[in-house]
């Protein structure tokens, strides 16, 4: 493949990814995790944030209209492009979790929503939060635990292999139920962990089950026929209301020393 249609192949992953995180921002128990996420981090006005894998930066709009000074980072030019143009007066820096550009001890708080799943050393992430963070300065982790995902199926088999095949695809996909295991490892203090499931019976919501079916078709975990006809049921359920998922999300908070 060539770098131009690298390029294209990029955008085109990004804009799905987009339209991804916007239909699941405006679901009500998302809106709540956010504000609960807030509230954990415990910040007076002024006080410094980054929100890491920050997306296409609402958590960072959000935060700002809080009084604190917040940043995001990401490490997609492409997500942060986007960010940059829906919210031109917020700072986004294009990094990982794992290398922030902070100096030692010059944050007060640090979240990061949905990103631990992705990497392969989270362990490096919570040390370099830990880096980040003045003392007493509060961390946030929100984030699903992708092998609990329920989805209401008549072959339940194949649907626990569909979530686990899935599941198995990423970094971590257990990283929420290890949030507490994480942050206490890495030296933080008052380790509180809370689970919130979200409930989705919205037909709307469907694009979720293809984003869990496709990359377990595509990794051999089960046949196509296999793959079209559990999604042809979903959508079944959803045409006479009978279509419901139910995802755990893990919220860890802590204090730096």
């Amino acid at each position: 493949m060539s770098k131009s249609q690298e390029a294209v192949e990029e955008h085109r992953d990004t804009e799905a990814l987009l339209a991804a995180l916007d239909a699941a921002d405006q679901v009500p128990s998302t809106t709540q995790l956010r504000t609960r996420s807030y509230e954990l981090l415990s910040l007076a006005p002024g006080s410094t944030v980054v929100d890491v894998g920050c997306g296409a930066g609402r958590a960072v709009a959000e935060l700002a209209e809080r009084g604190v000074q917040a940043m995001g980072v990401h490490p997609s030019s492409e997500m942060l492009a986007a960010a940059r143009e829906r919210w031109p007066e917020a700072e986004f820096l294009e990094a990982g979790a794992e290398d922030l550009p902070f100096a030692d001890g010059s944050l007060r708080g640090y979240r990061a929503d949905k990103v631990f799943h992705e990497l392969q050393e989270p362990g490096r992430a919570v040390a370099e939060a830990r880096r980040v963070l003045c003392p007493g300065g509060r961390i946030v982790l929100i984030g699903q635990d992708w092998d609990s995902i329920m989805i209401d199926s008549d072959d339940a088999a194949l649907t626990r292999t569909i979530v686990h095949a899935r599941a198995d695809l990423l970094g971590t996909p257990r990283a929420g139920r290890q949030y507490r295991s994480l942050l206490l490892s890495g030296g933080f203090a008052d380790v509180t962990v809370e689970v919130h499931t979200s409930v989705f019976t919205d037909p709307a919501m469907l694009w979720l089950l293809t984003r869990l079916v496709e990359p377990a078709w595509a990794s051999g975990a089960v046949g196509r026929d296999q793959a079209d006809e559990w999604l042809d049921e979903q959508r079944r359920r959803a045409e006479v209301g009978r279509f419901l998922t139910a995802i755990p999300f893990f919220v860890a908070a802590a204090s730096a020393p």
